[in-house]
C-alpha cells in the first residue's frame, strides 16, 4: 500500500446459530450461509456459534476457492463455536478463553461448556498488518434480573485487555462478534473506551439494514418473541468494530444488515442478523498520535461503574462460596457420625442404630452431597478469585486514569 491509495476491505460477521440436533433446519441454513459467501465474496468471514466441527468443514470445502485460508478455534467441552475464513494468507493464530463463562449448573443455559473465547488472527494485506479478532461473550437470559452480568463484564475487560496487549505491533485493530450487549450498556462503553475501538454502525457514512441496526429482530421466525416484547424494534448485540494504529486511518463506507428470511427463501440465516462492513483504510501523511482512548474523564466513570458490578457479583459468589461450604461440612459430618455408628456396632457398644438399607442410602446420599457440594465450592472459589483480580485490575486502571491529568 503506498502513497494516498485506498485499502477496502469487506468484513462479513454472523452469528450462525447452529448447536447440533437443537437449531432449527442447522444443515439447510449452513449451506445457505456458504452459498451466499461464495456469491458476495467478502475479504473476512467472522463467524460465531458453528460449534459442530463438521459444519466447518463443509464450510471450509465449500469455500476452498474463494477463502482458501480459515481457523477454527477449539476450546472448552464443545468448542468455542468461533471460526475465520479469509482470502488473504492467515499469519499467526491465537486463542485466550475467558476465565468466567457461567455455571456448570445451569444446564438450560449451556454456556459454561462451550469454552466462550476471543479468538486472533493475524493478516497482512498490501503491506498492512491487521490483528482481527472474533468472540462470543455470554448471553443475558433476563435483562431484569441478569445474573451473568458480572461474568460478562470480566469477559468484557479481559477481552479490552487482551486486545490492548496483543495489538501493539498491529496497524488495523478489527473486532467481531456477539457481544451480547446493548450499545448503551456499561460492557460495551467499557470495551469501546478501554481499547478505542469505533462502531461500524455509528460511524458508517451509508447504511442498509434493520432500523437501529438490530441484529436481533421480532421479524426472524427463529428469534423468541416474547423475549424481544420490550424492544419493538428489536436489539442490537452483533458489532462490528475498529481502530487504526500508527500511520493509518479507517473509515467505514457503508454498513448493511440482512433483515429477517434470505432472498428468495422462506428461513433467514439464522436467528441473528448478519452484519456486513465495507472499510477503506488508507496511510495517513502523518503518524496518528499515540493518545490512548483512557485519556478520556468518562471513562473513569465507565470503570468505577464496571467495578461496582463487579464487586456486586464478588459479593454474590462469595455467598455461594459459604454456602456450599458449610453444605460439604454438614455431609462430612454427617459420614463420620455413621463411620462412629458403626465402630461402635463393630465394638460391641451397641446393636445397629438403623435399619441396614436406610443406613445404607443416607450414607450414599451423604457422599453424594459432599462431593457435589465440595466440586461446587471449588468452583465459587475459582469464581471469587477471579472476580477479585478483575477487581483489582479495574481499581490499579482507576488510579492511573485519575492520576493521568496531573501529569500532563
Amino acid at each position: 500500500m503506498e502513497g494516498d491509495s485506498t485499502l477496502q476491505l469487506r468484513v462479513f460477521d454472523l452469528n450462525c446459530w447452529a448447536i447440533r440436533y437443537l437449531s432449527k433446519r442447522r444443515q439447510e441454513r449452513m449451506r445457505l450461509i456458504g452459498d451466499v459467501l461464495l456469491q458476495e465474496c467478502f475479504d473476512l468471514i467472522l463467524l460465531q456459534e458453528v460449534w459442530s466441527e463438521q459444519d466447518y468443514s463443509d464450510l471450509k470445502a465449500k469455500l476452498g476457492g474463494c477463502y482458501p485460508f480459515s481457523h477454527y478455534f477449539r476450546s472448552g467441552v464443545i468448542g468455542s463455536g468461533l471460526c475465520v475464513f479469509s482470502r488473504f494468507t492467515i499469519l499467526d493464530t491465537l486463542l485466550y478463553q475467558y476465565s468466567l463463562n457461567g455455571y456448570p449448573y445451569m444446564l438450560q443455559h449451556g454456556d459454561w461448556f462451550c469454552g466462550k473465547s476471543v479468538g486472533l488472527v493475524i493478516i497482512k494485506i498490501s503491506g498492512v498488518i491487521f490483528n482481527v479478532y472474533v468472540t462470543h461473550l455470554h448471553a443475558e437470559y433476563c435483562r431484569e434480573k441478569d445474573a451473568y452480568l458480572p461474568h460478562r463484564l470480566v469477559q468484557a475487560w479481559e477481552l479490552a485487555q487482551f486486545i490492548r496487549h496483543t495489538s501493539k505491533a498491529a496497524d488495523v485493530v478489527l473486532l467481531g462478534g456477539d457481544l451480547n450487549m446493548h450499545p448503551d450498556d456499561v460492557g460495551i462503553r467499557l470495551l469501546r473506551g478501554w481499547t478505542g475501538l469505533q462502531d461500524a454502525f455509528a460511524e458508517a457514512k451509508h447504511f442498509e439494514g434493520c432500523k437501529d441496526g438490530c441484529t436481533l429482530i421480532p421479524n426472524n421466525c427463529f428469534t423468541i418473541k416474547t423475549e424481544l416484547l420490550p424492544f419493538p424494534l428489536g436489539i442490537r448485540i452483533d458489532y462490528i468494530l475498529y481502530k487504526a494504529i500508527s500511520s493509518f486511518v479507517v473509515k467505514c463506507e457503508e454498513l448493511k444488515t440482512t433483515t429477517g428470511s434470505a432472498p428468495g427463501r422462506d428461513i433467514p440465516f439464522s436467528d441473528h442478523e448478519a452484519v456486513m462492513a465495507t472499510l477503506h483504510i488508507r496511510r495517513q501523511r502523518e503518524a496518528a498520535s499515540a493518545t490512548l482512548s483512557t485519556a478520556e474523564p468518562a471513562l473513569v466513570d465507565v470503570v468505577t461503574e464496571a467495578r461496582t458490578e463487579v464487586g456486586v457479583g464478588l459479593r454474590a459468589a462469595q455467598r455461594q462460596r459459604y454456602s456450599t461450604g458449610r453444605l460439604a461440612v454438614l455431609a462430612l459430618l454427617l459420614l463420620l457420625l455413621q463411620a462412629a455408628a458403626v465402630l461402635g456396632t463393630l465394638a460391641g457398644l451397641g446393636g445397629q442404630p438403623f435399619p441396614k438399607l436406610s443406613f445404607s442410602l443416607l450414607a450414599f446420599l451423604a457422599v453424594g452431597i459432599l462431593l457435589l457440594a465440595t466440586g461446587l465450592h471449588l468452583f465459587h472459589t475459582i469464581e471469587v478469585k477471579m472476580l477479585q483480580g478483575t477487581e483489582e485490575q479495574m481499581r490499579m486502571a482507576l488510579r492511573v486514569l485519575q492520576e493521568q491529568p496531573s501529569d500532563g
